[in-house]
């Protein structure tokens, strides 16, 4: 039977163990995950049509510097996606340890980006913070257009989609009815966003809405799940697809980290979604 002293010396093997992890290794580790997601009315010619979603990049947060962020957008184009997203907050607020990473720098450094039918991006509670007008001149004037509250057709062999921006849920006005306002009928609805929460919000015309924002909680604990989740619904638009009637939205817990540096069971991510039919 294990003295009181050896069950003290494990629990702190064990604490300093998840620190060196959660702190020192997992958020330095950038996974590419690829996930299969079908949609109504998605044209049969563009089966497997593939989206790269980037996300809450957080640039200067500790372990995402500049030579880290080349080495994302390498990694991205090599895998080739037909259209690149980025769901906003490329800038850092406030993070223990972290390097705030002048706008500027990073529009410049994402702009190495390339994809067939385009890279489009919408801005972060964080970006709003920073300053919304400087930042959408700076996305815009390195060729990634910053789609607040817009949208664009995007084509290919002959068939097409709308692809649709929402701004941030809290601090844009995300004005739905303006967005969709030279939307069609009869075409798919892709929709990207920072924030989940809208998600309830919108019609059941859209096929899919792509967000960040909650960053997977940066923690899973097992059994228990992820401790802090900012969003008004919790634990429910956290990570992952979830389908709710005619509509789907799709949440990646994004690459950087905010507040504390950590993460645990919840790796950095760039995720690679291949659309298919329904």
């Amino acid at each position: 039977m294990k003295t009181a002293f050896e069950i003290l010396l494990t629990l702190i093997t064990l604490a300093v163990g998840f620190a060196i992890w959660a702190i020192g290794v997992e958020p330095g580790i950038v996974t590419y995950p690829e996930h299969t997601i079908h949609i109504k009315n998605w044209p049969q010619n563009l089966s497997g049509y593939t989206i790269a979603l980037l996300s809450d990049i957080h640039a200067g947060s500790p372990h995402i510097t500049r030579e880290k962020l080349l080495a994302i957008v390498a990694q991205t184009n090599a895998r080739k996606p037909d259209l690149i997203l980025l769901a906003g907050d490329y800038v850092i607020q406030n993070v223990v340890g972290g390097t705030r990473m002048p706008s500027k720098d990073i529009a410049t450094l994402l702009s190495g980006l390339k994809a067939p039918q385009g890279v489009y991006g919408v801005l972060g509670n964080h970006d709003w913070w920073d300053g919304e007008a400087h930042m959408v001149d700076e996305f815009n004037g390195v060729g990634i257009p910053m789609l607040e509250d817009q949208s664009r057709l995007i084509t290919k062999d002959g068939s097409s989609f709308w692809l649709t921006g929402f701004s941030d849920y809290y601090e844009g006005p995300h004005d739905v009815k303006k967005a969709l306002s030279v939307v069609t009928t009869g075409k798919p609805v892709i929709a990207l966003t920072h924030t989940p929460d809208i998600f309830p919000e919108l019609p059941d015309g859209i096929s899919l809405l792509l967000a960040g924002h909650t960053h997977g909680g940066q923690v899973y604990v097992p059994f228990f799940g992820r401790p802090v989740i900012p969003s008004k619904y919790g634990q429910r638009y956290a990570k992952g697809l979830v389908r709710e009637g005619e509509k789907q939205i799709f949440v990646t817990s994004g690459i950087g980290t905010s507040l504390f540096p950590i993460r645990f069971m919840t790796p950095p991510e760039v995720c690679f979604l291949h659309i298919l039919p329904e």
